[in-house]
């Protein structure tokens, strides 16, 4: 990421972005992506953002990401959430067991959505587990290949656990005939993601499918496992906010009055010293962990507070712009009006929604 801090549109080709805009509607009213939004991110990779070139994937760094994601937010905020989520998913090819590597993420088409509710339960039994559950909010489940979720551990019907007293829990990785897909999302926004629910009953599940997301538990050596899953996440959800913002406001410019000028010029400073301040904390902890093989705990509290500071921004920047906007904003077949109900239906994510800033 370079030391000035560049608009979305440098990290997609006009082509690219007109594809993603001029089927955002037909996607949203089919629940699901477009099929050539669909083909785009396959062709480019990027639900395999983290994993690295032998197994078909980009190998980005955490600041790579970030400026696509959030390029991707400003172009269509439902393409751009499947990616994230998606693309976060498959950031565990860093932690899975090497014997079933192959099988997730080596196929073109391979994609992995999850949840991360702890909604089900894995009963040890012999040299794996049995589980059940229903895990909510799969973003990219109509797509995905294979799915994970997290469990409470029992053994003979009781909990395990932990030497803290807590009960312990686990992930695991499912592929896509073991789960039952249940078409629960119905969102004001981000339509298009499909995160839908999914289940699995009695399911055996072999030790191999469990997976440990702990710098210590890595299976591959690339420095982007290192990195902290909160930090991580709550970074690429952030930018998701920030592109969704710039894009509103470039829309606003068209439907408000001319007087109403200072209102945008102070809404889009506002959104890009945030946005400022997120890059800048990411690049300082990747550079910390680079060079000295950690991130200092204050540096991990900075990226956690600049990606809540910069989801509250998003939303404040917007809400102050909307209101005069007048009735066309409120159109449900506009774009402006899609791209506000897919902020705030991101913004409703757990790791954002508590933030109120």
């Amino acid at each position: 990421m370079s030391g000035n801090l560049a608009h979305p549109s440098a990290f997609l080709d006009d082509e690219t972005v007109a594809v993603l805009r001029t089927h955002a509607a037909a996607a949203e009213a089919a629940k699901k992506l477009h099929d050539r939004q669909l083909e785009i991110i396959r062709e480019r990779k990027w639900f395999k953002l983290f994993v690295p070139a032998p197994w078909g994937g980009l190998g980005l760094t955490l600041p790579q990401a970030l400026e696509l994601e959030e390029a991707l937010a400003w172009a269509d905020g439902s393409t751009a959430w499947v990616v994230t989520l998606c693309g976060g998913a498959g950031w565990f090819a860093g932690f899975v067991d090497p014997a079933i590597r192959d099988g997730l993420f080596a196929a073109p088409e391979s994609c992995l959505a999850g949840s991360g509710a702890v909604a089900g339960t894995a009963e040890a039994i012999g040299d794996g587990y049995l589980v059940n559950g229903v895990w909510p909010y799969a973003s990219g489940a109509e797509h995905a290949t294979a799915f994970t979720a997290n469990c409470l551990l029992t053994r003979g019907g009781k909990p395990l656990i932990d030497d803290t007293g807590a009960r312990q829990v686990a992930a695991f990785v499912f592929a896509r005939e073991e789960v039952i897909l249940r078409r629960t999302w119905n969102s004001m926004g981000l339509a298009a993601t499909g995160s839908h629910a999914f289940a699995v009953r009695q399911l055996a599940v072999p030790a191999r499918h469990r997976f440990y997301l702990e710098a210590r538990h890595a299976t591959l050596p690339d420095i982007v496992y290192q990195y902290p899953f909160l930090q991580l996440a709550e970074a690429t959800l952030a930018v998701n906010l920030s592109g969704l913002a710039l894009r509103f406001l470039e829309l606003a410019a068209d439907f408000m009055p001319e007087q109403a000028g200072a209102a945008l010029v102070a809404a889009q400073g506002r959104l890009d010293a945030t946005r400022r301040a997120l890059f800048a904390a990411v690049n300082e902890s990747w550079r910390a962990l680079q060079d000295e093989g950690t991130i200092p705990a204050q540096g991990l509290v900075q990226v956690s507070d600049a990606s809540r500071q910069l989801a509250v921004v998003a939303r404040k920047s917007v809400d102050a712009i909307y209101p005069l906007c007048g009735l066309r904003a409120a159109d449900l077949g506009s774009e402006i009006n899609r791209v506000w109900r897919n902020l705030h239906t991101a913004g409703q994510h757990a790791l954002l929604r508590a933030t109120t800033g």
